[in-house]
């Protein structure tokens, strides 16, 4: 175990460069590389990729890696290019050939991580080349979908067990942000799992205050709480319109801030990102599209001005509060309108099975789909304007789309924006001939292979049209349209860049009529989502349990001692005290800290006439926990206004 520590110590620094790890993390790490099935849960920002990056990089052979999530597929595979490790990943929208290339490099390469999305688990041309590869680890992300008991299932997890038939030696990892212990208990045995060592960090943040609130007029409270809290903020809400709105208002009111949402291009969304992770804007204002993988430690405040459909949502959004262990605090606003919208909301998650069936066929006649074909093509898809022009509900379209990914018949994956790349399939006798012919072209080719070099023959490289423009004196279009021919001609393999949404066909198409819908489970799932919508609901409604409990007590943990720092624990806290003596304390406390004073917790209490008095520094701390006053760097205590 000493060797295995020091191996992993020395990877954790010379490929990452961290020179130890956090909190459970070498334990998961020193059990996978022992070739044991593990299962890691880590709240948000905990670090479960290095737990399946490190022990793979310690040994020989391929890691697989199965996610759901497109967006951090390729922000990994990225990261961990540019850390110098070869990694590829295989989703949906790309084409086959350019499927076929990265998997013979992932036999015949040095290809270190192979991301998967998991209805690829299944494809006979994925499965061909699996069996073939040098496998020493595979990593199943977001774990909780394989679970009908969680928030999020995806049917075609249950095909990731099947991969243990083709290497039975190859140990598994399955990682999660939070699962109960129904989520877990499934997990292990749909991923057979024998002898898991299971590793679990509390969903208890010691650090992080929890407060809910009823309020009318919820863009004034966030307001004045955002006046009150210092520091970056995310302000989370359902509505994309909503986003600008409340954007826009931050901004004419001095706050500064930008808004998400999936319906943003690609490159927009990354400069809003890349302005809030880096401190030039305040606040994001966003839909649940923002968030996932982003690693910003210093956000001392989320706040969400709609309720989430589950307090899984809830937990994983407010967690991205506070991840530097300093102060934050989550706060939920909430009207009876919101309450009761909640569980309507719920109730739509699964439509009508005739509603199902006539949005699959608005889809056949959308992209002329004949029954029988299309099998894993992908295409463009807008929501909004599909609805528009077939007239349907845009909430329970969603939802039908939503349940025929779970069906295993679709796959609606959001917009992101996938770069250009190329791939000379031939040749160089044969490319050169067709330099040769095509005289026009010649400039093109000779540029790419200058600029590229022998990598547009083993793989597909990323290209960028409008700076081979630049390069060729060319507008950007006419590149496009050479590219084009080049591709048409089949001598150079081109995928334009995309950033549309898109929609996938996981199965030949069916006649609607006959659509395979399994009334069982859809009625099974349309009853958990009410649960859920009633715990999310209780939750916030709540004025009698500490809230950091009730979260513990959701997910299978023990309840603690109460936190004393949510809303509910600070006002059993003012109660117990009584209101009299409170409010006495707390005006000779501001009276002392008046002018800009600052003094030591001692010396304020001492000043104020409360020396050694227990019921005077509970006062402190809930004005502190309040924002009202703060303490500095060197334990000096003062106005937070002043």
């Amino acid at each position: 175990m000493d060797t295995l520590k020091a191996t992993a110590l020395k990877v954790l620094k010379s490929s990452f460069g961290f020179a130890d790890f956090r909190p459970l993390q070498e334990e998961i790490v020193l059990s996978v590389a022992g070739g044991r099935d593990t299962l890691a849960i880590l709240p948000t920002g905990g670090g479960k990729s290095l737990c399946f990056q490190v022990p793979a990089l310690m040994q020989e052979g391929i890691c697989l890696v199965v996610s759901p999530l497109i967006a951090l597929m390729k922000d990994q595979v990225d990261n961990l290019k540019k850390k110098g490790v070869k990694a590829v990943a295989v989703y949906s929208g790309m084409r086959a050939r350019e499927i076929d290339v990265l998997l013979d490099n992932c036999i015949y390469g040095e290809v270190k991580f192979l991301y998967v999305s998991p209805e690829r688990l299944k494809t006979e041309l994925f499965l061909a080349r699996f069996k073939q590869m040098d496998v020493c680890l595979i990593a199943v992300d977001e774990a909780h979908c394989i679970s009908q008991w969680g928030y999020d299932f995806r049917p075609p997890y249950l095909e990731i067990a099947a991969l243990r038939e083709i290497h039975p030696q190859v140990p598994f990892i399955a990682l999660t942000a939070s699962a109960t212990q129904d989520v877990r208990r499934d997990i292990m045995e749909k991923l057979e799992m024998k002898d898991c060592a299971v590793f679990a960090q509390s969903a208890k943040r010691g650090n992080l205050s929890f407060v809910a609130r009823e309020a009318e007029n919820k863009f004034e409270k966030a307001w004045e709480v955002l006046k009150k809290v210092q520091g970056s903020a995310i302000l989370y809400l359902r509505n994309r319109k909503g986003t600008k709105e409340i954007s826009d208002q931050l901004n004419r009111l001095g706050i500064s801030a930008t808004y998400y949402h999936a319906g943003l291009r690609g490159e927009e969304r990354s400069i809003r990102q890349a302005a809030w992770i880096g401190g030039k804007v305040r606040v994001m204002v966003a839909t649940n599209a923002f968030g996932m993988g982003i690693d910003k430690p210093d956000v001392r405040l989320v706040i969400h001005l709609d309720l989430p459909e589950n307090l899984e949502n809830y937990y994983q959004e407010a967690g991205r509060a506070g991840r530097d262990g300093l102060k934050a605090f989550a706060v939920l606003y909430y009207s009876q309108h919101d309450l009761a919208q909640l569980q309507e909301r719920a109730a739509q998650t699964y439509p009508p099975m005739e509603f199902i069936r006539k949005v699959y066929q608005c889809l056949a006649n959308q992209y002329r789909i004949a029954v029988g074909s299309s099998e894993m093509s992908s295409f463009d898809f807008d929501l909004h304007s599909f609805t528009q022009n077939y007239q349907l509900d845009v909430l329970l379209t969603y939802n039908a789309l939503k349940v025929m990914q779970e069906e295993s018949l679709l796959l609606l994956s959001e917009g992101l924006t996938t770069p250009s790349t190329i791939h000379i399939p031939v040749s160089q006798s044969q490319l050169y001939e067709v330099q040769v012919r095509y005289a026009t072209l010649d400039p093109l080719i000779k540029l790419l292979l200058r600029m590229y070099g022998g990598e547009l023959f083993s793989g597909y490289v990323k290209v960028q049209e409008g700076r081979l423009g630049q390069a060729m004196g060319l507008p950007e279009g006419q590149v496009v349209k050479m590219l084009q021919q080049l591709d048409s001609l089949e001598v150079v393999a081109y995928n334009p860049r995309k950033d549309q949404p898109q929609v996938t066909f996981l199965t030949p198409r069916f006649d609607a009529g006959k659509l395979p819908l399994n009334s069982k489970r859809i009625a099974h799932r349309r009853d958990l989502a009410i649960s859920k919508a009633a715990s999310m609901a209780a939750y916030a409604e709540n004025n009698q349990f500490c809230r950091t409990s009730i979260l513990l007590d959701y997910f299978g943990e023990d309840k603690e001692e109460s936190c004393g720092i949510c809303d509910v624990c600070l006002q059993k806290k003012k109660l117990a005290m009584g209101k009299d003596r409170e409010e006495a304390i707390r005006e000779k406390i501001l009276i002392t800290l008046s002018g800009g004073k600052a003094f030591s917790l001692r010396k304020l209490l001492a000043e104020a006439g409360y020396s050694d008095s227990l019921d005077a520094a509970e006062v402190v701390r809930i004005m502190e926990d309040e924002e009202v006053i703060k303490t500095l760097s060197d334990g000096s205590i003062k106005l937070t206004m002043e």
